[in-house]
């Protein structure tokens, strides 16, 4: 019976009290008289359980002589309140701070504005923050700058974007390539291409040099838009510029002309990949050109790219395997198909019923 006993859940209201009892336990060592060292504060602060209890413990602890709030005791509060979701008490432990001319590092408000943007979900309470900071005598840094334009563009906020660009010379923020790069991709996904564009001009006169994201961003849209030869109009550019094109370029270029049918151009291109210096294709680049070849019906040049695959340790899709048996069957190279099924196999993957039966069709 007793081991039955010792088995049961803790009721509720049992839980309530032993947290409540651990809280109280930590909150009356403020009161002692001895003097507390800052890691002994700290300690009190991260073993409090009810979140609830955290400002009145604050005004607590900032009523004892021999204490003073530091920065890591505000982070490990607002770590703590943002958890529970309590975010009135964390502006009633920022408007403190501000009134008592509390200064805190570009790294705090960073923190602070990513809980406002990811866990808050509050875009504006994050961009209030980032105006604020001066008020704090914190100067964000171009870091914590890209940060909140980045989360704006993420939320699609576009229209808000280009106003708190504008406010970089107030903050005193250097802009950097990272920092044009995100209104590249705002533009670029709000429609308005032309505009992202003419970033290329304005980068220079802020001290700035596109790179090869800035380029794969703009290039990236005319290929979904079916604007290819524009994007090579782009890549040539880049060319000229002496700015080495990396994998993500070329994967857009070869997707771009394999979904408009040009496989033949994106093989080529490929091939002109495998030559340039320090830039290799990856599992998608392969994986693009592999499926254009087979929509396209090109088995043969599609076999050889598997073999291509296998060497250098990169395996197709399953789906782009059975694909290829297929199209290698209806055009009679069973040899071709047998040695692709082979490969196939031994990438672990098994075969279905419907490919069996379309390699035994093929051979009658």
């Amino acid at each position: 019976m007793s081991r039955a006993l010792s088995r049961r859940s803790v009721p509720p209201f049992l839980k309530l009290r032993s947290t409540l009892g651990d809280d109280d336990h930590w909150m009356r060592r403020l009161d002692h008289k001895d003097w507390l060292a800052p890691n002994e504060v700290l300690k009190i602060f991260a073993n409090i359980r009810d979140p609830s209890l955290i400002t009145s413990v604050f005004k607590k602890a900032c009523s004892r002589r021999d204490y003073k709030p530091s920065e890591s005791l505000y982070s490990l509060m607002i770590d703590k309140l943002a958890c529970a979701r309590r975010f009135g008490d964390v502006d009633e432990l920022l408007a403190r701070a501000r009134t008592e001319k509390f200064r805190f590092s570009d790294e705090f408000f960073y923190r602070l504005i990513k809980m406002y943007g990811n866990v808050a979900n509050h875009p504006q309470k994050a961009i209030d923050t980032l105006l604020v900071m001066p008020k704090y005598n914190c100067w964000p840094s171009t870091k914590t700058f890209n940060y909140v334009l980045h989360m704006l563009v993420c939320k699609r906020q576009y229209e808000v974007v280009h106003e708190v660009y504008l406010s970089a010379p107030k903050l005193g923020v250097t802009l950097d390539t990272c920092c044009f790069n995100i209104l590249v991709k705002g533009l670029c996904q709000f429609g308005k291409f032309d505009e992202a564009v003419s970033l290329l001009h304005e980068m220079p006169k802020q001290g700035c040099q596109p790179n090869a994201t800035t380029y794969s961003t703009l290039m990236h849209f005319l290929c979904q838009h079916g604007q290819v030869d524009k994007a090579f109009d782009l890549f040539e550019r880049m060319q000229k510029q002496d700015i080495a094109a990396d994998t993500v370029v070329y994967n857009i270029l070869i997707s771009g002309l394999c979904r408009e049918g040009r496989v033949i151009e994106a093989f080529n291109l490929f091939r002109s990949m495998m030559t340039s210096e320090g830039c290799f294709p990856n599992s998608g680049t392969y994986q693009v050109l592999l499926d254009g070849l087979i929509s396209s019906r090109k088995f043969e040049e599609a076999k050889n790219l598997v073999s291509i695959m296998s060497a250098e340790g990169v395996r197709p899709s399953f789906q782009s395997y059975k694909l290829l048996i297929d199209g290698l069957c209806s055009v009679h190279c069973l040899d071709d198909a047998h040695l692709v099924l082979k490969q196939m196999v031994d990438h672990g993957f098994i075969p279905r019923m419907g490919t069996w039966t379309k390699l035994v069709t093929s051979m009658y």
